[in-house]
């Protein structure tokens, strides 16, 4: 079977049909099975996990983060793209517009955050912790397609949720350097630089973060802002997939660095 590239998609693109073909699958993992789909998109072999589950039912602090990234690494999906709705923490990034990221900040509390609890002890470099060469792909393509991008190089804040987070909250991020804030970016990139998978997350900036607007925020907000956007990314994705594809496989195909955890 061929390699896929992997896509993990949340609020709003869920539910976008992007495969052709598409087959529902489960994969058992030592985190737990993992349904996902797969089909091709644009002629090419590709897997779709929605992080919420089917029917957008699970919150950000209950993903099974460890799973989701296992699964890709299984199934061998060495590039992996994802998309996140998300506030902005600064003025010049607009509700409307989309990011890229080049570093996080954690704020999370009650999450699995590591494959390497037994077995070994292993400390994971993440200073390019998101794929310059996925960031390089989706930018050009982005501009292509006239796609309003506010930062290529983003820091995304990982708050626990799955409340919003407070206006002092919010200024504090913004202060840290943070441009955009969700719930679900940590430890899914951080799992992923551990498993050694090419990772890169495209950020849809929905609403400014709370205290920023003077209105209070809403789930409907979000919901609606990314049904405005779901169209484009659908685009963009079908667009990029060739050349994703078509990229180095980079560390993970050497070094199967997480094949203890699948020993018998």
């Amino acid at each position: 079977m061929s390699r896929p590239v992997g896509l993990v998609v949340g609020t709003g693109v869920d539910g976008v049909e992007l495969l052709s073909g598409a087959r529902a699958l489960r994969i058992t993992t030592p985190f737990g099975d993992v349904e996902y789909l797969r089909g091709l998109m644009e002629g090419v072999d590709a897997v779709v996990l929605k992080r919420h589950g089917e029917g957008h039912v699970v919150p950000p602090h209950l993903i099974n983060y460890r799973a989701n990234i296992m699964a890709l690494y299984m199934l061998g999906a060495w590039h992996v793209i994802t998309t996140s709705a998300v506030g902005s923490l600064q003025p010049s990034i607009e509700p409307g517009s989309y990011a890229l990221m080049s570093d996080f900040l954690d704020f999370t509390k009650v999450r699995a955050h590591t494959f390497f609890e037994t077995g070994k002890v292993v400390h994971t470099d993440v200073t390019h912790a998101y794929s310059e060469a996925l960031g390089n792909v989706l930018a050009a393509e982005m501009s292509l397609l006239n796609l309003p991008v506010s930062t290529t190089h983003g820091v995304y804040v990982a708050a626990e949720g799955p409340r919003f987070e407070s206006p002092q909250e919010v200024h504090m991020y913004a202060a840290m350097g943070g441009s955009v804030v969700g719930m679900t970016g940590v430890p899914e990139v951080t799992l992923a630089n551990e498993a050694g998978l090419e990772y890169q997350t495209i950020a849809i900036v929905t609403n400014y973060a709370a205290g920023m607007s003077g209105a209070p925020l809403t789930h409907q907000e979000v919901l609606d802002a990314m049904a405005r956007a779901s169209t484009s990314i659908g685009v963009l994705l079908r667009h990029v997939v060739a050349r994703v594809a078509a990229l180095p496989e980079g560390t993970a195909a050497a070094e199967r660095r997480l094949d203890f955890l699948l020993k018998p």
